[in-house]
């Protein structure tokens, strides 16, 4: 996964191209999908570079092109896109650029206005959306940690609440089993079609 941030660094790009796994490209912070799609296409063709070897040396590395980049919508300055009409405008953008539309939704950051509680209204909009016959959707993120909310880092280590996060705020665990029972059970008989199709 590449970050809204390092989806415009070509070193990220340049790494994701020689890796054999999926890479989503979020969207920018400004929620701008161009700059993702660059990314998918920079990482779907070979590249050339200096890197480190097995051995530890300076080395060119040189990489085949992953296939395999998606989009990650994950909302911009404040505001979310994962709603029909942005996500049916990224699939067209992801078209024009001869990418295969293939668009993953983060029911977290902009997305979910950074209130964690948002999270599960976010992934029934997505649920629904697939429902209705939505192709380009093929995933979701939840920002998840054993116990919601998150925490400062305190001088004092011993004071960290385990399974807490210490960076953006996650729904429980709780939360998360239940988002995802949800999601399978509703769209169970869409998914069946999906696989058959």
């Amino acid at each position: 996964m590449s970050g809204a941030r390092t989806t415009e660094s070509q070193t990220h790009r340049e790494i994701s191209s020689g890796l054999s796994t999926p890479v989503g490209f979020k969207n920018g912070t400004n929620g701008d999908v161009a700059i993702a799609i660059n990314a998918i296409v920079s990482a779907s063709r070979p590249h050339s570079f200096l890197g480190i070897n097995g051995q530890g040396h300076t080395a060119i590395v040189r990489t085949l092109g992953n296939r395999y980049g998606h989009l990650v919508l994950r909302g911009g300055e404040g505001r979310p896109n994962y709603d029909t009409v942005s996500v049916q405008r990224a699939a067209q953008a992801l078209e024009k650029a001869k990418l295969p539309a293939n668009i993953i939704v983060d029911c977290s950051h902009a997305n979910s206005f950074k209130q964690p509680e948002l999270q599960p209204l976010v992934l029934a909009d997505v649920v629904h959306q697939v429902r209705l016959g939505s192709s380009s959707l093929v995933g979701a993120m939840i920002e998840s940690n054993l116990v919601a909310g998150n925490q400062p880092i305190p001088a004092d280590l011993k004071q960290l609440r385990y399974g807490c996060s210490v960076t953006d705020a996650c729904v429980d665990w709780a939360t998360t089993e239940t988002m995802i029972r949800e999601m399978r059970d509703t769209l169970r008989p869409n998914l069946s079609l999906r696989s058959a199709g």
